[in-house]
């Protein structure tokens, strides 16, 4: 009987995935987000957390049945990956309290929000204008106490390890629309190195409010078809007009084979290369020559050890804004070639929005799903083709396939942008 592998091509130390969770406005866990993005159902909706007379966009994929009393961003982002990390460390078959690894969490840049800020401008006192030193004397009086750990931005990651036992100091990371993939390449490498024999990796987003729609607004980022929000996500399409904000949280344990297989877990997939490339062009647009993401794709394959060829499905970034989808459709030609004609790719943003720091981590479930499914969700909303994107965005309907390699892109603002390699074999 052939021993089992545990290096890759390389002599470095396989990546397993061994659980995995995950939760956006689909529902709750990895069975309802399947039901729903092979069904073709979309979670996007008109807004009910707060007020939104007066915005240009209304519509959104918030976790609205997580409950959004007392809402503020770092709480529900931390609801949210706990939800996550329980489905994934519970099918991994880890201990659920002494986790044997490091924690890498992606988690949305953390500030004082307007209810926060309208209190302490209460409390100062003041019935004009309201300066920055009365904020201070109104937070000086200890009444507000609890907010110093709410908004420090390791503090969901410090709760988490807390929570689930993880080895070591826990790392917040943000990079964007990217930052969910950035998770997973920052544990695939800390077993590579042999620093951990696992790795809980967590992206999470729960930052849909007011004043995160103004300033995508003021970006014209997002999409203003408001009418029929199920409707208004359409990545690739010709009419596309913006992408639309969701929120969600997803898990993965990643272990070495060797460590799975000592304890005999049940092995999901596996992380077979992670690339990036940084694109210092502009705060938001990406380098009109496509060059870093042709970069970044290049450079996972190059790091999983295969050709373009072995890509049997591309889950796509796919955001539904004009620039983007064309810049990732031009750069995925560039790498493949003409045989990117064929290769189905699709974009779950179609159904349940752009979960943003999430969005790399959910898409890389979804995209293990999809191995082991051996069912490609669809692009919904796909009626209007754009001929510039000369693809298989497997329009409307879900596909079914034998998919043994998947390429999964997450490109943020900023020029951060990351690509993961997931297989079902070692590679």
């Amino acid at each position: 009987m052939a021993q089992p592998r545990f290096t890759d091509r390389f002599g470095r130390p396989l990546v397993a995935v061994t659980g995995m969770g995950v939760i956006t406005s689909l529902g709750e866990g990895k069975a309802a987000n399947w039901a729903a993005l092979t069904a073709g159902r979309s979670g996007i909706h008109r807004i009910t957390r707060f007020p939104v007379e007066g915005l240009r966009t209304t519509i959104a994929g918030t976790v609205d049945f997580e409950g959004a009393e007392d809402f503020c961003a770092p709480k529900l982002s931390e609801r949210l990956a706990t939800t996550a990390a329980t489905e994934a460390v519970a099918q991994s078959g880890l201990p659920a309290g002494d986790f044997p690894g490091a924690l890498f969490v992606a988690v949305p840049p953390v500030e004082i929000e307007w209810p926060q800020r309208r209190a302490l401008a209460e409390a100062s006192g003041q019935a004009g204008d309201v300066t920055y030193a009365d904020l201070l004397a109104a937070a000086e009086t200890g009444a507000f106490a609890e907010w110093h750990d709410l908004f420090l931005f390791g503090t969901v990651a410090d709760h988490l390890a807390e929570r689930f036992g993880t080895k070591g100091s826990p790392i917040s990371l943000s990079t964007a629309c990217s930052s969910g993939a950035t998770a997973i390449q920052l544990g695939v490498e800390a077993i590579r190195r042999g620093e951990a024999p696992a790795a809980l990796c967590i992206g999470t987003d729960g930052s849909v409010h007011a004043e995160a729609l103004i300033r995508f607004s003021l970006l014209s980022a997002l999409s203003t078809q408001n009418a029929v929000p199920e409707e208004a996500a359409k990545p690739f399409s010709k009419n596309r007009d913006g992408f639309v904000m969701g929120e969600g949280a997803a898990a993965l344990v990643l272990e070495s084979a060797e460590h799975a297989h000592a304890r005999g877990a049940e092995i999901l997939g596996y992380v077979i290369g992670a690339g990036e490339k940084g694109d210092g062009f502009h705060r938001t647009r990406s380098s009109p020559d496509g060059a870093p993401i042709v970069a970044a794709i290049a450079a996972a394959l190059e790091d999983a050890g295969i050709g373009p060829e072995a890509i049997d499905y591309v889950n796509a970034h796919g955001t539904g804004t004009p620039e983007n989808d064309k810049m990732e459709a031009m750069g995925l030609m560039a790498v493949v070639g003409e045989r990117m004609r064929s290769v189905p790719i699709s974009s779950n943003k179609s159904m349940i929005g752009h979960t943003l720091t999430a969005a790399g981590a959910v898409e890389a479930v979804v995209s293990l799903m999809t191995i082991r499914e051996g069912v490609i969700p669809p692009t919904i909303n796909y009626h209007v083709p754009d001929p510039a994107i000369p693809l298989d965005v497997v329009p409307n309907v879900a596909r079914e396939a034998k998919v043994g390699c998947v390429l999964s892109n997450s490109f943020g603002f900023g020029g951060q942008n990351t690509c993961l390699v997931l297989s079902a074999e070692p590679g």
